[in-house]
């Protein structure tokens, strides 16, 4: 099983790093609508392949110049790809970094090359990020970005650590995965990521995928054969070794070896029959109770049956791309529609807070009038969103110029709370991406079509106009239609799993006989399972005599020292106690940068074990077979990061704060009671 870190804004899930969505239709932040046609004859993909990379000064080696253009699947040397260029047979991966079937397909793709190896196949990565995965744009956009300053042997080592770590896909952990994997200007890469410097090659493999039918990830084209979903080794292998058999008697007849997938792939591909398309959909019918507050409105409140939440940020070009949509909306509905403002700047957009704070100061001297100007007048200016910018905008529009220089440097705490308020609110109704909608308490993820929002409106209005017409009160309409749905107290953090049951030699502090137990999935060397250390703590503190707490050994395979960190403990553990045991878990997070065998050892030594058996523990790695079993409970459980950590059946995935737990926590006690 494949772990991952949770890696969510800075180790908290709800810490606000949120991310681009990107969608067929449409993009949130980082996804945007794809406004282009792309032409697939040869000289349409030779024009940007032919040109080797730029290496030296720790940029990407070169890398000789070619483009299969004129397949069916067209693949150049501008795509992270794997073998050799003359291989019989080439496997076009369309994948989403946050798609937990484009996990699984990794570990099927891993033993295809070590089945066939370089010569007898090629492996080549497209991406085609869904909406509704707020951070798989964003973490195309890294790839592409390591890619384009190191590599493929980057790329590939990259793209490792984010399928490994597919619930911690943020900013902090896209640099860290790029420096790791030789990324050695760091600054530069950050920069293009601010800029979307490598976005229009995500958006160019977006457009292919939509163009060959790719309607769900993962979608696999093998020699032009699209295998859909994330299927078994023995359907790769079954296809590979038909077109291993045909490629050698194409070469035989007299096809140059790079000449092979170009024909094999015009020979193989069929357009996808409809009811062969498959792949995740966002959810749009359920409600979420989301609260319009006292946020800015554009709309008639006295009149409008459908009220749009908005999640938002001003220096997001997805945000900015789905503005005409949204005035398409208000002309095609009038006082039927209104529109709430919710703020959601984005940790990466650096101006966009101080924006914010200008639409705020805004408000404050105007009105909500007031603000919906400053709000046009940004998105007319997004690309020039600096000091200067802004005091220029609040001059246009009559605002207090020291006030605003005050709100810009976040002097103003009163803003600040607005912000903040908003941006939990986000999180909580995993709003991560955006643009970020709530129409009526239905959610719709990214810079959509005007179609998508029509659809979910015209649905909506009906279902308004029952309620009035059952005698609902208009002041109270959106209350009314929202009242049933899901609210924060069910939000992501409150899913249910299945942990299984808790090993008998497992460690454990806490009430013995608690009707709580937290099973913590969680990896020494993880710097997120670092982080969740503190909240247990408080959790500890918070419900002694309540709760109980069991470790489950879950080390990732990226992190050397880890596996052999939880041995150690479990031979403290079995010399001395679960006392010790957890002394010596503090021990290891106090200083996880420096849990080597020479630490294991002192730390042992220093609690008073028995050294002569404790390393011959360690030598014979007798407490492997407990590790594992631990592993594949996880799997079972569909644990896909670490920290993991189940209350009782509630499911809490990342290094999330202590309100997510505490929620699970007692809904669990009363559940027990």
């Amino acid at each position: 099983m494949t772990q991952h870190d949770d890696h969510s804004a800075d180790a908290d899930k709800h810490s606000h790093t949120a991310a681009h969505d990107y969608t067929s239709k449409g993009m949130s932040t980082g996804v945007a609508v794809v406004g282009f046609v792309l032409s697939f004859a040869a000289g349409a993909f030779l024009t940007w392949g032919i040109s080797k990379r730029e290496g030296g000064m720790g940029g990407a080696p070169s890398v000789a110049a070619w483009a299969d253009g004129e397949a069916a699947v067209p693949v150049t040397s501008k795509d992270a790809f794997w073998g050799n260029r003359e291989a019989p047979v080439t496997l076009v991966l369309f994948s989403d970094y946050q798609c937990p079937f484009c996990s699984k397909v990794e570990a099927t793709v891993e033993q295809v090359k070590k089945a066939y190896g370089k010569d007898k196949v090629r492996v080549v990565w497209k991406n085609e990020p869904l909406p509704f995965h707020p951070n798989a744009k964003p973490a195309a956009e890294a790839g592409e970005g390591v890619l384009a300053l190191k590599g493929n042997d980057a790329f590939w080592k990259f793209h490792a650590a984010a399928f490994a770590n597919q619930s911690g896909l943020n900013p902090a952990n896209y640099e860290k995965w790029a420096k790791e994997a030789g990324v050695s200007n760091i600054g530069e890469f950050k920069k293009g990521l601010e800029s979307h410097k490598w976005m229009a090659k995500v958006d160019e493999d977006h457009a292919l995928a939509q163009k060959l039918g790719v309607r769900g990830t993962p979608a696999t084209f093998i020699n032009g054969i699209m295998v859909s979903g994330a299927q078994p080794f023995d359907a790769f292998k079954k296809i590979i070794d038909e077109e291993l058999g045909k490629a050698q008697a194409k070469v035989a007849a007299g096809t140059a070896k790079d000449a092979v997938y170009v024909a094999m792939s015009k020979a193989n591909f069929k357009a996808p029959k409809a009811e062969e398309e498959e792949g995740e959909k966002e959810d749009t019918k359920t409600v979420f109770k989301v609260p319009a507050g006292k946020s800015p409105v554009l709309g008639d409140s006295s009149k409008a049956l459908v009220t749009i939440i908005e999640f938002s940020d001003f220096q997001c070009p997805y945000c900015q791309k789905v503005e005409p949509t949204l005035k398409q909306v208000r002309d095609t509905y009038g006082d039927k529609v209104r529109l709430i403002w919710k703020h959601q700047p984005l940790p990466f957009h650096k101006r966009a807070i101080p924006a914010s704070m200008v639409t705020l100061e805004a408000r404050a001297a105007k009105g909500d009038k007031g603000f919906w100007q400053a709000h046009d007048k940004l998105f007319d200016t997004q690309k020039a969103l600096e000091d200067e910018n802004l005091l220029a905008v609040a001059k246009d529009l009559g605002l207090n110029e020291t006030k605003v220089k005050d709100a810009i440097a976040g002097k103003n705490t009163a803003y600040a709370d607005v912000i903040k308020a908003d941006q939990a609110l986000a999180t909580d109704f995993g709003a991560t991406g955006t643009p970020a909608f709530f129409i009526n308490g239905r959610k719709l993820t990214g810079a959509q079509p005007f179609e998508a929002f029509k659809k979910v409106i015209d649905e909506e209005i009906k279902r308004a106009e029952a309620a009035l017409a059952a005698g609902t009160k208009q002041a109270v309409l959106y209350d009314t239609l929202i009242k049933d749905g899901k609210g924060v107290e069910e939000g992501p953090e409150a899913k249910k799993g299945e942990p299984g049951p808790v090993p008998a030699n497992a460690p454990m502090k806490g009430a013995k006989n608690a009707k709580v137990t937290l099973q913590i999935f969680s990896d020494y060397q993880c710097p997120y399972c670092s982080k969740v250390e503190e909240t247990l703590t408080q959790v500890e503190k918070e419900y002694a005599g309540k709760v109980r707490f069991v470790w489950r050994d879950s080390p990732l395979p990226f992190h050397k020292d880890a596996p052999l960190a939880g041995e150690a403990a479990r031979e403290v553990k079995k010399q001395k106690g679960d006392v010790a045991y957890w002394k010596f878990h503090d021990k290891l997070f106090a200083d996880q940068k420096n849990i080597g065998r020479d630490a294991l050892e002192k730390h042992a030594a220093d609690l008073g074990c028995d050294m002569g058996a404790f390393k011959a523990a360690l030598d014979s790695h007798v407490h492997k077979p407990a590790m594992d079993a631990d592993l594949e409970a996880s799997k079972k459980a569909g644990v896909n990061g670490t920290p993991a950590v189940f209350v009782n059946n509630y499911f809490i995935e990342g290094a999330q704060p202590f309100p997510a737990f505490k929620s699970a926590v007692d809904k669990a006690l009363k559940e027990a009671k």
